[in-house]
C-alpha cells in the first residue's frame, strides 16, 4: 500500500510533468529554429464597465480572445508592440501595478511586460531600454500585461494582451517622441 508521502510526490511530480508539458506545447520550434509562441486557449469574452480613458479595446460579449502563456525569446533588440496605458488610480490600467502593489502618475517612465516576458515577477523593478523612430528611454518593470486573464473588472474589462506588448505610461511615450493618439507603435526593447 502506497503511504501518503509518496502519493503527495507522485501527484507532484505529474503536475510538473503536466505543467512543462502545457508549456512546450505553446512554445514550438518554428523556422530558423526560433520559439514561436502560439495561443494556449480562448477566453470567452464578457462586457463591462471598461473605463475608456486610453481608448482600450473593450471586451465584447461572446467573442474569443487569445490567451498566451509565452512571448517570443527575448534578444539584445526584442521586437514588441508598445500600448498606451495609465497606471493612475480609476484609470484603464485597472488595480495597482503587481510589482509594488502601488499606483504610479502619468508623469513615472513605467511599463507592463506580456505574461511570459514578465517571466513570474522576475523582471520587477528592472529597467528596459525601448527603442522607437531613432529615439531610445529606460523604464521601470512594475506589471505584467495579462495575455492568459482578462474580461473582468480586474483588468478593466479589456481582452487579454497579445504576447508581445510593452504596456507604456503616457511618460513614456513622450520620452519617444511618439503620438499617444495612434494607440500602437513597432519598438524594441532589451534589457540593460
Amino acid at each position: 500500500m502506497a503511504t501518503a508521502g509518496a502519493i503527495a510526490s507522485t501527484a507532484m511530480f505529474l503536475l510538473v510533468v503536466l505543467s512543462a508539458s502545457h508549456m512546450a506545447s505553446s512554445l514550438r520550434l518554428g523556422a530558423g529554429g526560433l520559439g514561436v509562441c502560439r495561443a494556449s486557449g480562448y477566453l470567452p469574452g464578457r462586457s463591462g464597465n471598461c473605463e475608456k480613458s486610453n481608448d482600450p479595446d473593450c471586451c465584447e460579449d461572446g467573442k474569443e480572445y487569445p490567451q498566451y502563456r509565452c512571448s517570443p525569446p527575448v534578444t539584445a533588440s526584442t521586437k514588441a508592440v508598445l500600448t498606451l496605458n495609465s497606471f493612475e488610480k480609476g484609470k484603464d490600467g485597472g488595480g495597482p501595478s503587481e510589482c509594488d502593489n502601488a499606483y504610479h502618475s502619468d508623469e513615472e517612465k513605467v511599463v507592463a511586460l506580456s505574461t511570459g516576458w514578465f517571466s513570474n515577477m522576475a523582471r520587477c523593478g528592472h529597467q528596459i531600454k525601448i527603442s522607437a523612430n531613432g529615439n531610445s528611454v529606460y523604464a521601470k518593470v512594475v506589471d505584467e500585461c495579462d495575455s492568459v486573464h482578462g474580461c473582468d473588472d480586474e483588468h478593466n474589462f479589456e481582452p487579454p494582451c497579445d504576447n508581445n506588448i510593452v504596456d507604456a505610461s503616457p511618460a513614456v511615450w513622450d520620452a519617444l517622441g511618439l503620438d499617444q493618439s495612434v494607440g500602437m507603435v513597432d519598438i524594441t526593447w532589451s534589457e540593460e
